[in-house]
């Protein structure tokens, strides 16, 4: 009998082993504590959350963002087949800008919220671009690029190419007010001049990297995309000069004072952008077709029934994802993400709320574990950086 559950016991499925970002070895060196996250084996923290959250704001931090999906593009005409997959008027872009958008379903659904850099258009007319997905969605983004691709290219002898390269480069993110000075001496081009949301390519300790001017904390700094060797490299110098390893909790708590949302928490496939307050990339105006509009269009005219807001509460209690938002007694909706605030000193929150509760001051309550507890909506981002700002 034993030797029969043995044998049975052999045949069960194991669960898949996490993947490592190229950076995983030497992440190990600083002895973090690891977590799962998108199938990747990532640190959550490596000192403590507050310290590395304190580092971002006054000075800077550094993380392994190597899991997220890095797509690469080559076409005559990209611009206009990226177009018609977001809500954005891509065309707008010069090269070397960057746009912040979403990719859309038919209902007019976010299907991932990305960034696109344009790097412009050769002598030979052929436009070239760089997107940067989330990890837990790159997957399904592939998909839905390339049948769209596909579909659209069908037998044009001139098609728009897309390369992942999501597995063969390094993403690091150096974020915070003094995040440039630490990182020139390692890049050759004068990284002053580039302004936020910019982007170039330039030498970094001897190899080519892309650098943008972008980043998931709210505060100044750079994400940079090398081949492993070099980011490997890059990370030791970097920790060298004393800028501090944050791991996925600080980068957490950062973005949401920064009031930026997390796909699947707090934007998904079942909201719009109009509902989660991105109304600055929708530019129905400037632009013709694309997936999702007519939604859009009707929102926009019809008003939308539910908003994100942001929820400061009312004392020291925490409203995490999944609370009930409640008025007068009644669910009006639920909070999407929450936590302390560690830079601002109390509890904050992101919420879908019923949009004629959604103005700010209104009064709100969040059930937590039976009780109810006060919060009011305010003005968002909760915390905005000058030296961001100023950039």
């Amino acid at each position: 009998m034993a030797n029969i559950e043995a044998s049975e016991t052999q045949n069960l499925p194991t669960a898949p082993a996490l993947l490592q970002t190229p950076l995983y070895e030497t992440i190990q060196k600083l002895k973090p504590r690891m977590t799962d996250f998108s199938g990747y084996s990532m640190p959550v923290q490596f000192a403590g959350i507050n310290q590395e959250h304190q580092a971002v704001r006054t000075n800077a931090g550094i993380f392994d963002i190597s899991h997220m999906g890095k797509f690469l593009f080559r076409g005559k005409n990209l611009i206009e087949k990226l177009q018609e997959l977001v809500p954005s008027d891509l065309s707008r872009l010069q090269a070397g800008q960057a746009q912040y958008t979403v990719l859309l379903n038919g209902q007019g659904g976010i299907l991932d919220d990305i960034i696109f850099y344009y790097q412009g258009c050769d002598d030979g007319g052929i436009h070239a671009g760089v997107m940067i997905v989330n990890a837990a969605t790159k997957s399904q983004d592939k998909a839905w690029i390339l049948t769209h691709l596909e579909a659209v290219n069908g037998e044009n002898p001139e098609p728009v190419l897309m390369q992942d390269v999501s597995k063969d480069k390094v993403l690091i993110a150096i974020q915070g007010p003094k995040a440039v000075e630490y990182i020139q001496p390692f890049v050759k081009a004068d990284l002053s001049v580039v302004k936020a949301f910019g982007h170039l390519e330039s030498e970094v300790l001897g190899g080519v990297g892309f650098l943008a001017r972008t980043g998931y904390t709210g505060e100044d700094g750079f994400e940079v995309m090398v081949d492993p060797e070099i980011g490997i490299k890059l990370w030791e110098f970097l920790i060298e000069a004393g800028v501090i390893p944050c791991g996925l909790g600080a980068r957490d708590t950062l973005r949401l004072e920064a009031a930026m949302g997390l796909y699947g928490q707090d934007i998904d496939a079942h909201t719009t952008p109009l509902e989660a307050g991105l109304n600055w990339v929708v530019h129905l105006e400037s632009k013709g077709d694309f997936i999702g509009r007519p939604v859009l269009e009707k929102q926009k005219q019809e008003g939308v029934k539910k908003r994100l807001v942001g929820l400061q509460m009312q004392g020291r209690n925490i409203a995490r994802h999944g609370y009930p938002v409640l008025y007068e007694g009644k669910q009006v909706g639920v909070v999407t993400s929450g936590a302390p605030a560690p830079f601002l000193g109390y509890p904050i929150a992101l919420a879908l709320v019923a949009s004629e509760l959604s103005t700010v001051g209104q009064e709100l309550q969040i059930e937590i574990r039976g009780k109810s507890y006060p919060a009011v909506v305010v003005k968002k981002p909760f915390y905005r950086s000058t030296s961001r700002l100023s950039k």
